[in-house]
């Protein structure tokens, strides 16, 4: 497509020499003819979009037509619910912008690079600087970031993100290289041969990015409410107003006005603006901590974690090996193979942690003349090179180098393997066959390489362990090695390990994840399969890995996290990004997505009970001859003083309780005693005001102070246990309100109450705290141990 598009515009084409590349002259004249690569990355939804998603919503729309309906007949002062309405949005907008400018920024740091080959010299720059016919070095880990073709060298590429398939493919010289692919293994050097829009896959991040969307139980319940007020807020609105019309003392202006604070009370508006700013401001506490998020609702997922599965590099351990001592085996000189390793390290292109202690330890300094190469490959563990009068070398897994070996060498390979890592070095007089193992292979050396283990592993296992988090380990290596590794980090049931490569079919795995806690020479495609089996078995499951062979694995987890110094892979398929790769940021993760998660379900507990009680009474009122008890001024006090600020400053406090139960039946629980409580106190004023002949706005009243005094006694119980912040916010919210009742009558539309309608509001009162009191704990009985409060 490209290639044509290109011909077609009469754009010339280059073909510089793989080790020189384009000169900076042509690169210059690449970038004004507009043939670079566009980056179509988009971390974060742009300024315009955040503010149209929080202007352009079904419920701002409906907050307009009322607040339109209510000035038309001349009542201005019950438009001053919009004023909270706008200032939810202002919020809303100034949260979510300030933590688009915290991801951006951060994403700068953990942006794919592309590495190109420029006037003989290799340069780093952003890959929308790549120009058409640039030259590309890949390797091992790296993203494929634009179309390209193989000009020298080989190499693996897995194009799952692009073709489904997650088998690695083998690319030679003239192989195409597609965008958003991943180089699983060898180096190559590639010609880009399409940029921009002309790629395969029209963007990068698309190609690196198609993994599923996180399981959120939040979101999907928000959705649930949204929907149910959405479709009964418009045929409500109208019969009421209909029956509000009929009353025989109503006017029109009295049944528009009712029929908009029934409808205003409905209406849950500051629900999700909670949820968007409580999230914000983790995604801004967590960047303090150098933590990338992604995903926004990834920090529920992690929240409800029970099973972490770890990468033992790069988790575990550091990254880094060194070499213990090299063994010889069958009488092989120790001298010989040492200089094996030497001439290995200097004919691979392997540059993992492995090849880097050898190379620490022996150099790349040899004489040995090269014949073939064969780099590191994640599914055959093993890598090699054949030399001129020397035989050909390999090294790798025992147990992939000599699937079914002697005896002996299996006991001393499990022996060794008990210290650490150990790799098999062995060899041949034959060449390689096509992609195979030579034949006439003999075992020569143990290569002993001990992992140096990250300071932090230990405490932080130690943290998950006691927050009831299940802790499973899984890896390439040795699991005799991964074993001994678990057991120095204090990682619980460390000796219950399992090798994978004997597992023959996917029933076998599944069968393997509930059991063990230690996986050993897994495949890329097993990791997947241990993530879905644990997911299948009713767990939350989040993965780690830094490496290619844990993308498929980190894009089945519920939660996926990559450390920064890993691979492009890793970074661009996981929901957290760890920028400063230290695993002992996973604690600070958990606990602000707990605290997140509680502090809102809590919240939204007060948002639910005002849509509770607020529908209930808009359907009563279809039936009760009646004029509806409340005007909108008096429900934007109510909203204010018990949902809109102990809401906001409830959700942004210190939580660390673990995550229990269903997010909407916690919400419930929460809400249905104080929206029942609520209902039945308007219920029994209206009734028992028209009987005692009070006047309409007297039992308006009452309602005001009892749906007040209903309110914060539902703030009491969720406020316990009491801290020093809760003591203040408490006494706050009650002068507030008290203050406003005695100071600004007029404005709320509140008048005197006689003796009797204050007997009824203290009766009434006094019925409701017991009712509330006996709501609570009743649910809390039937449906779980008191759940239903604080926390």
């Amino acid at each position: 497509m490209g290639k044509e598009s290109a011909e077609a515009k009469n754009i010339k084409r280059y073909h510089p020499a793989p080790d020189e590349g384009l000169s900076p002259a042509l690169v210059q004249q690449r970038m004004i003819e507009g043939l670079n690569n566009v980056d179509c990355t988009v971390a974060t939804r742009s300024v315009g979009r955040i503010v149209r998603d929080n202007v352009c919503t079904l419920f701002n729309l409906i907050n307009v037509i009322l607040a339109a309906a209510v000035l038309a007949v001349g009542s201005y002062k019950n438009c001053l619910f919009m004023g909270v309405v706008l200032c939810n949005l202002a919020i809303g907008i100034f949260q979510e912008l300030r933590a688009k400018r915290t991801v951006d920024k951060l994403s700068l740091l953990s942006s794919v690079k592309a590495h190109v080959i420029r006037g003989g010299m290799p340069v780093e720059i952003p890959v929308d600087g790549v120009v058409l016919d640039d030259v590309l070095a890949l390797k091992s880990g790296g993203q494929v970031v634009t179309d390209c073709v193989v000009l020298s060298g080989e190499c693996e590429v897995n194009e799952s993100f692009v073709t489904g398939e997650s088998e690695p493919i083998l690319k030679h010289p003239g192989d195409l290289l597609l965008a958003g692919s991943f180089v699983v293994s060898g180096e190559c050097k590639a010609r880009a041969e399409h940029v921009g829009d002309e790629n395969y896959i029209s963007t990068i991040s698309k190609g690196a990015k198609q993994f599923k969307k996180v399981r959120s139980e939040i979101m999907e319940t928000l959705k649930k409410i949204i929907r149910f007020v959405s479709v009964i807020i418009i045929p409500v609105g109208g019969l009421l107003f209909w029956g509000q019309m009929r009353l025989p003392d109503n006017s029109f202006n009295d049944a528009v006005v009712q029929t908009v604070a029934a409808l205003i009370g409905m209406i849950p508006e500051g629900l999700m603006l909670l949820t968007s700013t409580v999230l914000a401001v983790s995604v801004i506490r967590l960047s303090s901590h150098k933590v990338l998020v992604q995903e926004l609702y990834c920090i529920e997922a992690l929240a409800r974690v029970d099973t972490l599965c770890l990468d033992k590099t790069g988790t575990l351990t550091e990254g880094t090996m060194e070499v213990s001592k090299v063994i010889s085996w069958g009488n092989y000189p120790v001298r010989e193979a040492e200089e094996a390793l030497r001439a290995l390290c200097r004919a691979l292109p392997d540059r993992n942690a492995t090849f880097e202690a050898i190379a620490k330890k022996y150099g790349e300094k040899s004489d040995w003349k090269l014949t073939k190469a064969v780099p590191f490959s994640s599914k055959t563990k093993w890598s090699g090179a054949s030399f001129e009068g020397k035989g050909t070398y390999v090294i790798g897994a025992g147990e992939f180098l000599f699937p079914e070996m002697a005896a002996g060498l299996k006991s001393e390979l499990d022996r060794y393997a008990k210290e650490g890592r150990v790799l098999l070095l062995a060899r041949s007089e034959s060449r390689f066959r096509e992609r195979g193992l030579p034949e006439g292979l003999k075992p020569v050396a143990f290569v002993l390489i001990q992992d140096v283990i990250r300071p932090e592993a230990e405490e932080t296992l130690r943290y998950f362990m006691e927050q009831g988090v299940d802790v499973k380990v899984i890896s390439g290596d040795n699991p005799l090695t991964v074993s001994q590794i678990a057991k120095r980090t204090g990682l619980k049931n460390w000796d219950q390990w399992v090798d994978l490569s004997a597992c023959k079919t996917d029933e076998e795995v599944k069968a393997a994840a509930a059991r063990y806690t230690v996986f050993g020479r897994v495949l890329p495609d097993q990791k997947k399969l241990l993530i879905k089996a644990l997911k299948e078995a009713g767990h939350t499951v989040a993965m780690t890995g830094d490496g290619i062979n844990d993308v498929l694995a980190l894009k089945e987890a519920d939660c996926s996290i990559a450390m920064a110094s890993g691979s492009d892979a890793a970074r661009n398929v996981s929901q957290l990004v760890l920028l400063n790769s230290n695993f002992d940021s996973m604690p600070r993760v958990v606990g602000e997505g707990r605290r997140s998660i509680n502090n809102i379900q809590r919240s939204a507990s007060l948002f639910l009970t005002k849509t509770m009680y607020a529908t209930m009474l808009a359907l009563l009122f279809l039936f009760i001859q009646m004029p509806y008890p409340f005007m909108p001024i008096q429900l934007t006090l109510i909203s204010a003083v018990t949902i809109g600020i102990p809401a906001f400053i409830l959700a942004l406090e210190p939580n660390r309780a673990r995550i229990e139960g269903n997010f909407l039946r916690n919400i419930l629980m929460k809400a249905v005693p104080g929206g029942v409580t609520i209902v039945m106190n308007i219920v029994l004023t209206v009734f028992i005001g028209w009987k005692l002949d009070f006047p309409v706005e007297m039992i308006s009243t009452i309602c005001v102070l009892l749906t007040g005094f209903a309110g914060l006694l539902l703030i009491l119980r969720l406020c316990m246990p009491f801290t020093q912040i809760r003591k203040i916010l408490l006494g706050f919210l009650c002068a507030l309100f008290a203050g406003c009742v005695v100071f600004l009558p007029e404005l709320f539309s509140l008048v005197p109450l006689s003796g009797a309608g204050w007997a009824l509001t203290g009766g009434l009162a006094l019925l409701a705290a017991v009712v509330l009191n006996l709501l609570i704990w009743g649910m809390g009985k039937r449906f779980g141990k008191g759940r239903s409060v604080g926390k």
